[in-house]
C-alpha cells in the first residue's frame, strides 16, 4: 500500500493528534485507508454491475469507488476537466483500439459510419432528441464553435453572452466580431440570483432589432451554477432570437431532455460527466435550423437539412467514439438519477458544512436546484491561486484556481468514486486555512 505522508502529516495536526494518536491512525489507515484506491494495476470489481442496483446506498457508493484507479498522490477534487474513466469502462475502450487496428481500413471502409450514426442515436435518446438532429464531435468548444461561426451573421448583428462563459467560446465571438463585424453583449450572471427572473431579465435588457443570438450556460463551469434555460429560451424565442447552449458540464452529470428545454443548439463534452473516452463531445441542432448554419470544413453531405453536412472533420480516433456506448453502459448501470442524486449529496455535504464560516466564501447558488456536483469556494485575504497552491502542497487535495468573471476562489468537483471520508479532510483542511 503506498500512503499520503504529507496528507497524514497535515491530518494529524488538523485533528490535534498527538505523535502516540498519530502512529495508531497511521496504522490503522495502512490497514484500510479511506482515500485509497481498490483498483490495482488495471483490476476493477468482478461484478455484474447492472446487478448491483439492488444494494443500498452505502455499499452501492464502495463498489463504484473499485471501479476506478486512483492516484494515492492526492485527494483529486478537479474532475471537472476531464472526469477519467472507470476501469470497467477503460478495458473495454482498450478492446476497441485493439479492433481498429486489428481491422484497419477494413473497418474504416465497411463499419465506420454506421457506428457512428448508431452511437448518436443512442446519444440522442440520452438527451431527448431526434436521432436527425445530433452528431458526435470532439468536445463542447468544437460543437458551440461549428455554430457561431457558421451562423448566417450580417454587419452590426448583435450576440449576448456572459463574462462567466467558457473562454474559447468568448474567444470565437471576438474572432466572429473581426471577422464579420457583429457587436458582442456582454452580461454577468450574479453568484447568487434572487430568482430565475432576475437572470432572465439580464439577457433580455440587451435585446434589440439587431439582437441574432443568445449563447447560455446549462451550468456555468466556474460555479456550478445551473441557469433557468428553458425560460432564457422561451423569453428569446418571443423575440424571433436563436439560443445557443453550453452544456459542457450537464451530459451524464444532470438529466438534460433537450426537448423540454426547446433551444436550438446544443453541445456538451463526453469526456466530462459522462465519462466517455477523451476527445469525444456531441452537438444538437433543431432540425429546422440545420440548414441555417454553414460547414466548418467541406465534406460529403450536401444536403441543407442533414446534420451530417456539419460533422465533417476526415479521419480521427474512431474507437473513442464507438466506445462512448460503453460510458452510456456504465452510466445505466449506475442510474442517470442516482448519480445526480449523489453528486448533488457530495457537493452539499461540503459546501453546507462551511457556508456559515465567516472566513469562508461559497461562490455558488445556496438553493437545491441551482446546483448539482460543482461548487466553488474562497478563503478571505487569500486569493484563489495561493488558495490552489495550501491545498496541494500542504493537504494533497487537488484543485483548480478561478479568479475572473467575479468569481475568486477554487472550483470542487468531486465525482462519484468519491466519498464521505476526503470530503471530511477537505473540510477540516479548509476550517484550519479559514482560521489563519
Amino acid at each position: 500500500i503506498i500512503l499520503y505522508p504529507k496528507r497524514l502529516y497535515y491530518l494529524s495536526n488538523t485533528l490535534n493528534l498527538t505523535k502516540r494518536d498519530f502512529i495508531k491512525a497511521l496504522g490503522v489507515m495502512t490497514l484500510s485507508s479511506p482515500f485509497l484506491s481498490y483498483g490495482d494495476k488495471g483490476r476493477f470489481m468482478d461484478i455484474n454491475y447492472f446487478d448491483r442496483k439492488a444494494l443500498n446506498d452505502d455499499e452501492f457508493w464502495k463498489t463504484i469507488r473499485k471501479d476506478y484507479l486512483l492516484k494515492n498522490d492526492y485527494v483529486n477534487l478537479e474532475n471537472g476537466y476531464y472526469c477519467f474513466i472507470p476501469q470497467p469502462t477503460l478495458n473495454k475502450y482498450i478492446e476497441k483500439i485493439r479492433k481498429i487496428n486489428f481491422e484497419g481500413s477494413f473497418y474504416m471502409r465497411n463499419d465506420l459510419d454506421s457506428d457512428k450514426i448508431k452511437t448518436a442515436e443512442r446519444l440522442s435518446k440520452l438527451v431527448n432528441c431526434d436521432k436527425e438532429e445530433l452528431v458526435i464531435t470532439r468536445n463542447t468548444t468544437e460543437s458551440l464553435d461549428l455554430i457561431i461561426s457558421g451562423f448566417p451573421w450580417e454587419k452590426n448583428d448583435e450576440a449576448i453572452f456572459a463574462i462567466q462563459d467558457y473562454g474559447s467560446m468568448q474567444e470565437m465571438f471576438k474572432l466572429t466580431a473581426k471577422r464579420k463585424g457583429i457587436v458582442n453583449k456582454i452580461i454577468s450572471v450574479p453568484n447568487h440570483p434572487t430568482n430565475d427572473e432576475e437572470i432572465v431579465s439580464l439577457y433580455e435588457e440587451q435585446i434589440t432589432s439587431k439582437t441574432k443570438l443568445i449563447m447560455v450556460s446549462h451550468m456555468i463551469n466556474i460555479t456550478g451554477q445551473i441557469l433557468p434555460v428553458k425560460k432564457i429560451c422561451e423569453m428569446a424565442h418571443s423575440y424571433n432570437i436563436d439560443v445557443l447552449v453550453d452544456g459542457a458540464h450537464c451530459v451524464g452529470h444532470i438529466n438534460v431532455d433537450i426537448k423540454d428545454l426547446n433551444c436550438d443548439y446544443y453541445g456538451s463534452s463526453l469526456h466530462k460527466w459522462l465519462s466517455a473516452p477523451l476527445g469525444t463531445g456531441l452537438l444538437f441542432v433543431k432540425k429546422e435550423k440545420i440548414s441555417k448554419i454553414e460547414a466548418l470544413f467541406a465534406g460529403h453531405v450536401h444536403e441543407r437539412d442533414n446534420i451530417l453536412r456539419l460533422n465533417h472533420i476526415g479521419t480521427h480516433p474512431v474507437h473513442s467514439n464507438i466506445a462512448i456506448n460503453d460510458a452510456v453502459d456504465y452510466l445505466d448501470s449506475v442510474g442517470l438519477k442516482r448519480k445526480e442524486n449523489r453528486l448533488r449529496y457530495l457537493q452539499r455535504y461540503w459546501s453546507d458544512k462551511l457556508r456559515s464560516d465567516t472566513n469562508v466564501i461559497i461562490n455558488t447558488p445556496s438553493q437545491n436546484e441551482r446546483s448539482c456536483g460543482i461548487a466553488n469556494i474562497g478563503v478571505k485575504n487569500k486569493n484563489p491561486e495561493e488558495l490552489s497552491k495550501i491545498l496541494f502542497e500542504e493537504y494533497g487535495i487537488f484543485t483548480v484556481a478561478i479568479n475572473y468573471a467575479n468569481v475568486k476562489g477554487c472550483r470542487i468537483t468531486p465525482n462519484i468514486y468519491t466519498n464521505e471520508e476526503e470530503l471530511d479532510y477537505f473540510i477540516k483542511s479548509i476550517i484550519k486555512i479559514a482560521a489563519n
